[in-house]
C-alpha cells in the first residue's frame, strides 16, 4: 500500500509537472517552489527503497521464518516501519535544499533540467558547491546504498532456505512469490546506477542523457508497479481477461 502512494504521488508530481512544461509551456518555477520540488523528489526517492527493503524482509520473514510470521509481521509492525521510513528519509533529506537554498545565485537562473534537481540547481550558484556534492552523494550511498545491501542480504538467506527445500514444488512456489518484488528492485536499482555513473562521467557523456534518466528512473519503475503486481493477483488478471472478452 505504501509503494503504491510513494510511487503514485512522486512519479504523478513529476509527470504532471512535464506535462505542464509540454502542454502550457509551464517553464517558470518560483525559488521555494523550486527547493519545495527538490525536497519532495529527494525524499519519496529513498522512501521508495525502504519499501523494498521492508518488503525483502516481510520475504524473508516468510520463507525462512513460516511459523512465526504473523508474531513479527503484525499490525504494529507495519506502523512502526512506516513511521521509520518517513522520519529516516525526511531528517536525511531535509539538508539537500537547505544547502542549496543558502547558495548565492547572481547568474543564470535557467535550469538543465526538467525537474529542479540537486546538483542542476547548484550549478547555477556563483559559489562553492562541493558540500551540495558532498553530501548527495554520501546520503544517496548511505540510504540508497545500505538498503540495497540488506536487500541482497535478505535474499541470500531466502535462496539458502529455498535450496535447503526437499521439494522442488515447494521451492518453486517460494520464488515465485519474490518475482514480482525482483523485477521492481531490478527496475528501480539499475536505472539508478547507470544515471549515477552517467552523472559521473561529465562531459564524456551528453547533458541530454542524465535528464532522460532521471525522469526515466521517476516514471518507469512506478508505470511498472501496477503492471507487474497487477497481473500476478489472479482477481485483477481474471478481470483483465473478462473485460478483454467482453470488449471482443
Amino acid at each position: 500500500m505504501w509503494i503504491l502512494f510513494r510511487q503514485g504521488f512522486g512519479a504523478s508530481s513529476l509527470s504532471i509537472w512535464v506535462l505542464l512544461i509540454f502542454w502550457f509551456n509551464m517553464k517558470p518555477i518560483s525559488f521555494a517552489g523550486c527547493f519545495l520540488q527538490m525536497f519532495v523528489m529527494n525524499t519519496f526517492l529513498p522512501m521508495e527503497s525502504s519499501t523494498f527493503l521492508v518488503m525483502a524482509y516481510d520475504r524473508y520473514v516468510a520463507i525462512c521464518h513460516p511459523l512465526r510470521y504473523p508474531s513479527i509481521i503484525t499490525d504494529q509492525f507495519v506502523i512502526n516501519a512506516a513511521i521509520f521510513i518517513v522520519l529516516r528519509n525526511l531528517l536525511a533529506t531535509l539538508p539537500t535544499p537547505v544547502l542549496a537554498a543558502r547558495l548565492d545565485y547572481c547568474a543564470n537562473n535557467v535550469v538543465e533540467n526538467c525537474i529542479c534537481a540537486n546538483i542542476s540547481v547548484a550549478k547555477l550558484s556563483c559559489g562553492d558547491i562541493r558540500l551540495n556534492k558532498l553530501y548527495q552523494f554520501v546520503s544517496v550511498w548511505c540510504l540508497l546504498g545500505s538498503d540495497l545491501v540488506l536487500i541482497l542480504l535478505s535474499y541470500c538467506f531466502i535462496l539458502r532456505a529455498v535450496t535447503r527445500l526437499q521439494s522442488g514444488g515447494a521451492a518453486t512456489k517460494a520464488l515465485s512469490t519474490c518475482g514480482s518484488h525482483l523485477i521492481l528492485i531490478l527496475f528501480f536499482y539499475t536505472l539508478l546506477l547507470v544515471f549515477i555513473f552517467t552523472n559521473k562521467a561529465g562531459k564524456k557523456v551528453p547533458s541530454e542523457v542524465p535528464i532522460l534518466l532521471n525522469v526515466l528512473h521517476h516514471l518507469i519503475p512506478p508505470a511498472l508497479n501496477p503492471i507487474v503486481y497487477g497481473v500476478r493477483t489472479q482477481e485483477i488478471k481474471y478481470g483483465i481477461i473478462k473485460l478483454l472478452k467482453y470488449q471482443k
